[in-house]
């Protein structure tokens, strides 16, 4: 059973990121595989509140399209390069495939299809050996009679001239391969001059004294009880299948796009294709029609509901649950789901609520996690969407990790408005929301800290980046509100043609950059709001 995916918005802030790790944590102990994603890099806040409760940070998720490793394609049909090109041919049969990926050590080397075995068998000289014991014991239904060796290379000879003419005309050494019925008299002969091996057609007897003289020279010998014409045709298909593989062959990598493989196939116009992985070890075999049994990502939501500021190739993962407290926005499914939307001021207040409806208890650290993710989002209940169920479970959670919640909230947005080596487009984009209103493109960014001076101090070089990056990238709207947790408001840096949009937004007379705007802390309630209801209506 796959790990369903829980993950937060693109710029990933304290809420969101503490949120998917405390909702895979009740999923688990709900009996559900969960685990917790990041689609980018955490800011200062968010590590401060990870390492202060010792939290492992989530891993990146670059995205959720399908893979080749979601489909249900054929595991484990791979065979080891010493098998025989017989069992190679049964192999196929069996699994009804018409491609062997070949390996060594599960490192793949190449591919046998039939038609390289068709090919073999009519091109190549029969009379060359290259295998082991047990292939030729296994592909002539064999009874081992003598072994001395494990690797059998040598040049077949077939005993078809009557015994006085053989032992005269045919010179015998240790690299011979002797095929032959109960010859008595020529079997004598090949185990006096040592050769490699005999292989005794249609189960014919060996005297004692010969079996002897094979001893002491190292012969080994085979009984066989098919008769030499079959003999002669099967052992050929005894050799080893690294003689006749394809080293040139396509693979594609288990992590490989979906879309990417259709395009391969598409172009190489291959039936079947070893999959393998980062290692270069065959894990199986994939052909076109498995593309019809893909197994899509499962992926859980929160604090976000917009394809825009989710994980890249949402439309191909199947969303099983949102938990958001935002506006409803573009997400959609084809079935049904879970999807908790609540007025307050934090996804963790929602997930609090879970935890509580479903009787599980919550873990210290994750109360502590919890706890730094609605603070975080309500800035210590001073942003108009805090709400009474946000307060209560602040109270709550400090209670079950044990801390002064207003004392720790100092420390965390101390951490977190650390600005120090960080480029201005570094901060501009490190809590950054892009919109979609009436298809014009809004960028709105915001920097919560208690040191607001840190960006008024260079506010000429935050205004030519902020317009340049409005340029560039065709923002109608593009501004920076750096709010001030201690006196709650925001100094406000816009691009030149946001101008008039924020004045009239924000019902000031004469905008000048850095200009700061009383009890205006919430990008949500209070910021994105009344952007959008001025353009809607211009």
């Amino acid at each position: 059973m796959q790990n369903v995916l829980v993950f937060g918005h693109k710029k990933p802030d304290t809420d969101a990121v503490t949120s998917a790790i405390a909702l895979a944590e009740l999923k688990n102990k709900l009996g559900i595989k969960a685990k917790p994603y990041v689609l980018g890099n955490i800011n200062n806040e968010t590590k401060f509140v990870l390492d202060y409760f010792k939290m492992k940070e989530p891993k990146y998720l670059n995205d959720v399209k399908v893979q080749i490793k979601d489909l249900n394609y054929a595991h484990d049909v791979v065979a080891e390069k010493n098998i025989s090109i017989y069992q190679a041919y049964e192999f196929m049969s069996d699994e009804t495939i018409s491609t062997l990926p070949i390996v060594d050590n599960k490192k793949f080397i190449g591919a046998v299809s039939m038609k390289e075995i068709a090919n073999y068998l009519v091109d190549s000289e029969q009379d060359k050996i290259n295998t082991s014991y047990d292939n030729i014991l296994n592909c002539l239904n064999g009874e081992k009679v003598l072994q001395f060796d494990n690797d059998i290379k040598g040049n077949v000879i077939f005993a078809a001239f009557k015994s006085t003419t053989f032992i005269e005309t045919i010179k015998l050494d240790k690299d011979t391969i002797l095929v032959l019925g109960d010859r008595h008299s020529i079997i004598e002969y090949a185990v006096e001059k040592g050769v490699k091996l005999i292989i005794i057609t249609g189960n014919g007897k060996i005297k004692d004294e010969h079996l002897e003289i094979a001893k002491k020279n190292n012969v080994n010998i085979i009984k066989t009880p098919y008769l030499s014409y079959k003999t002669t045709r099967l052992l050929p298909l005894t050799n080893y299948v690294d003689n006749v593989i394809n080293k040139n062959i396509i693979t594609v990598n288990e992590y490989d796009y979906v879309d990417d493989f259709i395009n391969i196939m598409n172009k190489s116009k291959r039936s079947n294709y070893p999959v393998i992985n980062k290692n270069g070890e065959c894990l199986g075999l994939i052909k076109y029609s498995n593309i019809n049994e893909m197994s899509k990502k499962q992926v859980i939501l929160v604090d976000h509901n917009e394809y825009e500021q989710s994980v890249d190739g949402l439309e191909e993962a199947d969303i099983i649950e949102v938990v958001d407290h935002h506006k409803i926005g573009s997400a959609s499914t084809s079935y049904p789901i879970n999807f908790r939307n609540m007025p307050v001021g934090s996804t963790n207040t929602i997930v609090f609520k879970m935890y509580n409806e479903n009787g599980i208890d919550i873990d210290k650290d994750i109360a502590g996690i919890m706890l730094a993710g609605i603070i975080s989002d309500t800035l210590l209940f001073k942003s108009p969407t805090t709400t009474f169920d946000d307060i209560k479970a602040v109270e709550s959670l400090a209670e079950i990790c044990d801390i002064d919640y207003k004392e720790f909230a100092s420390k965390m947005f101390e951490a977190g408005s650390a600005l120090a080596g960080k480029s201005i487009e570094e901060i501009i984009f490190g809590d950054f929301k892009n919109f979609n209103v009436d298809n014009k493109k809004v960028g709105i960014s915001q920097v919560t800290t208690t040191n607001a001076k840190e960006v008024l101090n260079n506010i000429v070089e935050y205004e030519k980046t902020i317009d340049n990056l409005a340029k560039i990238n065709d923002y109608y709207v593009l501004a920076l509100f750096v709010t001030d947790i201690i006196n709650e408001g925001s100094y406000i840096i816009y691009s030149n043609n946001s101008k008039e949009i924020i004045e009239q937004s924000f019902n000031i007379s004469n905008l000048k950059q850095g200009y700061y705007v009383e009890n205006v802390v919430s990008r949500k309630k209070q910021i994105i709001p009344n952007i959008v209801e001025y353009i809607e209506k211009k």
